[in-house]
Parts: structure tokens; sequence; C-alpha cells
């Protein structure tokens, strides 16, 4: 597991992992953690997870350990070793496949936007194509915190897409999947990122907009949990025996 800050964690993915037996090893490339090279790692699947920072950071001073990590998950990505980017993460994930990210904007004359807050995504795909979005109805809740978008590299398959920012949820090929939305945060997370984070979301939604998003999520958040567990449930059983095969490319 990738982290870059203390109050950003695995949260609902890594309650899954321990339930499988998966062992979790963190990893801080911002504190000088190396990262282990793909063919050191059998049966290893990677979650790189978000941050406050985003990918377009990483010329700026002090930032060179974010383009190393961006280096490594190239090389990670062309071995089809199986990997979930979240935010920061999906953003890596689509550099490191040939996209790019841009600062979100809406409207005519484009304006920038940040997306904070808790809204709707709708799926792209019927589950009978997409087992990743079984028992998802047509349209997710999630918890948005960004104020960019991704454009997917030629070989994305676009799954889940917001109503002001198109590239939410994705995959390339049989290996990655990229979530720019939060389907994997608790509640007890969720009050460490509004208290971390509180001028963001300020800057965001306004003054009301961190108990604006306590109210809404006291009504919500048990379904939310629910439904970003079957999700992450889906992905591992996608992803894990991607772990466990020998990629052509290794």
């Amino acid at each position: 597991m990738v982290q870059h800050v203390d109050h950003e964690g695995p949260d609902l993915i890594g309650r899954l992992a321990e339930q499988q037996g998966l062992t979790i090893r963190t990893l801080r490339p911002d504190l000088g953690d190396e990262l282990p090279a793909p063919g050191d790692c059998p049966n290893c699947l990677a979650l790189v997870l978000g941050g406050p920072m985003g990918v377009n950071d990483r010329n700026a001073a002090g930032m060179n350990w974010l383009q190393k990590e961006l280096d490594w998950l190239t090389c990670w990505h062309q071995a089809e070793k199986p990997v979930i980017g979240i935010c920061l993460g999906a953003q890596l994930l689509a550099v490191a496949a040939g996209g790019s990210v841009e600062p979100l904007h809406v409207g005519q004359p484009p304006h920038p936007l940040k997306e904070v807050g808790l809204g709707a995504i709708h799926w792209l795909m019927s589950p009978d194509a997409e087992p990743l979005l079984v028992n998802l109805g047509t349209s997710t809740t999630v918890l948005h915190w960004h104020g960019d978008r991704i454009r997917l590299p030629d070989n994305a398959t676009l799954l889940g897409s917001s109503l002001h920012c198109a590239e939410q949820v994705f995959r390339i090929g049989r290996h990655a999947l990229g979530t720019q939305c939060h389907l994997e945060v608790s509640t007890a997370s969720l009050e460490q990122w509004i208290a971390q984070d509180k001028a963001y979301v300020v800057s965001a939604m306004g003054e009301e907009g961190p108990d604006q998003i306590k109210r809404i999520w006291q009504c919500v958040g048990n379904d939310l949990q629910a439904q970003g567990s079957r999700f992450f449930e889906a992905a591992l059983r996608q992803l894990l025996p991607v772990a466990t095969t020998t990629s052509p490319n290794e």
C-alpha cells in the first residue's frame, strides 16, 4: 500500500484485505520509503492512495519523490501487475498509462471547480458486462474531494461519471482500476479528513461545507460504506488472481 498522508488510509479496502488474510505493507514515498520493483513482488496487489497533492505537482520544489513514484507505477503498470489507484493514485495510474491530468473546469467560459462533498456518480456499463458493478444499481453516491480532471489513455475503459467530472471510475485491461472519487471511506476517517482538510472543504463549499458533509453522511453513511465494500469486494475478486499469474512482460 502506497500512502501519502497519515489520515488517508485504506479504510474499507484494508478491512476487506484483512478479512481475506492478506498482509498489508505500508510504504510512504513522501517520507523516503523505496518502492519495490515489479519483479520483486510476486503475489502482490498495489493500492495507491490519495493525498492533498496532485500528480502535476511532481515538478514542484521538494516533490521529486512524486516523480519517482510515477516512474515506479509506470513500470508496475507496464508489467501488468494488479493495482488500485484512488484519487491521487488514480491520477498517477492514468498518467503512467499515457493519460494526463488537468484542473477541473465547467461552464462556458470555463471556470475552475472543486468537486467536494457527497454526490452521485452514474455507471456507464451494465453489471452483465462489468462484474464490478453488480448490485450497485444505475448510480451510487460517493465522496468527492478533488479539483482536477483525469484525461484517460486510449486503452482505458470508463465505468462511472459524475455530473461535473466524467472520469470518476475506470479500468485499464484486467489488472488496473482507478477511482477519482472515494468509495473506500469509513465514518471515522471522514471525521479526520474534515478536521485535517477543513480549509479545502470551505474553499469549495463555503463555511457550511464541513457541517453539511457530516449531516448528509449521518443519513447515508452506512449505505455508502456497504456499497463501497461491495465494489471493492468485486475489485479484489478480479485483481487478486492477476497477482498470482506471471505477466508476459516480466
